[in-house]
């Protein structure tokens, strides 16, 4: 029998065939040729076995193998299959070939692979570009990423994975690896693992739920919240302006077994997608990481928006953030539909129309919870940033928990880190507040000293709706007294000692004739 294939083996593999274009091309572009070749060769290895066993339980009879076949995932013609590139590795035109194979994946799973404007999900992705240089240079390359993956312990058949999710998970352990590779363009297209499970659990989803990103990314983030579902009835929902980030997110609800996933191509702000008739998409929860304080979203139609999303004010058209919220707030159903966004800290008390804003919908009872993070936490920027829980199901409840959590972490070289110790704490005080008795007064309670706590409508009021969380939750540290006497005899000490040494320097000094 054939050794089980672990996560571990899987990830070497994969991440050893980057080496073929470091230093080449930039990771965030490389990503795409990578992670679209995995998504072949996982296509063609389960097509490979599903054929092999309808061979078998047929007694070799092709016609009802071929009929037996259409109605698998993924159609795979004879110029699609892994074994028919790599056979061709040699080519000098295997490039073209690569682009062929995809092209013809795409159109025998039109349905599947295909978006809305007739054009599939490897529109942005060449294998026979420039960028991979010349063309000596180019097929060197694409061979060694053919032999790379031909590796014969990556066999993507799910009886020879140790794990359910091995092929998923591998996904994604290149999606966070090329993002800590990228820089700055990192963060658009990936939100660190450890930040995404905390808002999945944050805003947990009932069975049942449909559950939105309205800008997913690769949909990390998305999957992180139907997981938290804890079981399979869910349905995901995403949409993504960038083409090729958008092809990422397809690939991965596929890889990860979400083949109902509906993830459309556009502009949310400009184009929602996400529609029922003319009107927006309702759903149960919604999550986001928007890009932070984006400039030029759209101001300029949003007093003409017809599904009239900005009702509560205009962000300024230098600082998109606002209308993201906006636009989740207002696809979520009335009465139980949850948000979690993660935002600048700007969001949290700047005023003008950010101001007017905030102030409405905190006055509408819709902010339930504001959680201060760590800095550096996220590729791209050091900055910190908090996460917002907007819930519309908070009934007579006006209070608004307020959590600093941004010195519990784990620091790391690059990144800092949220501990699996510190993502629980943070969601055991935000189930706590939700449990407990709303106070009824002007004062809020301290939750945790120097931690959490629970601000009244009036409070924040008095403070003119601002939500900058050192205003609720105090964490300033009284500095030790100072022992001046005790400070005055050690430096009294260290000048005694001091002028020993000179002394003894001196007669060293003159013992070698300076």
């Amino acid at each position: 029998m054939k050794e089980k294939i672990t996560q571990n083996d899987i990830n070497r593999i994969v991440w050893n065939a980057c080496d073929t274009f470091r230093g080449v091309i930039d990771p965030s572009q490389y990503k795409d040729y990578i992670l679209t070749m995995l998504f072949l060769k996982y296509v063609s290895d389960v097509h490979r076995e599903k054929r092999k066993q309808y061979l078998d339980k047929y007694n070799g009879d092709e016609e009802r193998v071929t009929r037996a076949m259409k109605f698998e995932r993924f159609v795979v013609p004879a110029t699609s299959t892994f074994e028919y590139l790599f056979e061709r590795r040699n080519e000098a035109n295997i490039g073209e070939l690569i682009n062929i194979a995809l092209t013809d994946l795409e159109e025998a799973n039109r349905e599947k692979l295909g978006g809305e404007d007739g054009s599939g999900i490897f529109r942005n992705i060449d294998f026979n570009s420039s960028n991979l240089g010349d063309q000596k240079d180019k097929n060197t390359r694409l061979k060694n990423l053919l032999i790379d993956f031909s590796d014969e312990k990556l066999d993507l058949t799910s009886e020879h994975l140790e794990g359910n999710d091995v092929i998923g998970d591998a996904y994604e352990f290149l999606i966070s690896h090329f993002a800590s590779d990228a820089g700055k363009k990192a963060g658009e297209f990936y939100t660190p693992s450890q930040v995404s499970t905390l808002i999945a659990r944050l805003t947990k989803s009932a069975p049942g739920a449909r559950i939105c990103d309205p800008t997913c990314g690769s949909a990390s983030l998305l999957i992180k919240a139907g997981k938290a579902v804890g079981s399979d009835n869910f349905s995901l929902y995403g949409q993504e302006a960038n083409g090729s980030t958008w092809a990422l997110a397809v690939m991965n609800m596929f890889l990860h077994g979400f083949d109902n996933a509906t993830i459309r191509w556009g502009d949310t702000i400009r184009n929602p997608k996400l529609k029922e008739g003319d009107s927006l998409m309702k759903f149960d929860t919604v999550v986001a990481n928007p890009p932070f304080s984006l400039d030029k979203w759209g101001a300029e139609m949003a007093a003409s928006d017809e599904h009239n999303r900005f009702w509560r004010g205009t962000p300024p058209k230098s600082k998109g953030d606002w209308a993201f919220i906006s636009h989740m707030i207002e696809t979520t159903y009335e009465g139980k539909g949850k948000v979690g966004v993660v935002v600048p800290h700007g969001v949290l008390f700047r005023g003008s129309s950010e101001g007017k804003i905030r102030q409405k919908t905190i006055e509408e009872n819709l902010l339930e919870a504001v959680i201060g993070l760590p800095a550096n936490l996220f590729y791209g920027t050091g900055i910190p940033a908090a996460i917002l829980i907007f819930n519309r199901g908070k009934g007579d409840n006006t209070d608004v928990l307020f959590i600093d959590a941004s010195q519990r972490f784990e620091a790391g070289k690059n990144q800092n880190v949220l501990r699996e110790s510190d993502i629980d704490h943070i969601v055991m005080t935000y189930q706590d507040f939700r449990e407990g008795t709303p106070i009824d007064g002007k004062i809020g309670q301290v939750i945790e000293d120097k931690y959490s706590y629970r601000a009244t409508f009036a409070e924040i009021k008095e403070n003119d709706f601002n939500l900058n969380i050192p205003r609720y939750v105090d964490t300033f540290e009284e500095e030790e007294p100072i022992d001046v006497v005790a400070v005055q005899a050690e430096i009294d000490k260290l000048r005694v000692e001091l002028t020993e040494v000179q002394t003894e320097m001196k007669k060293y000094l003159g013992e070698l004739g300076f």
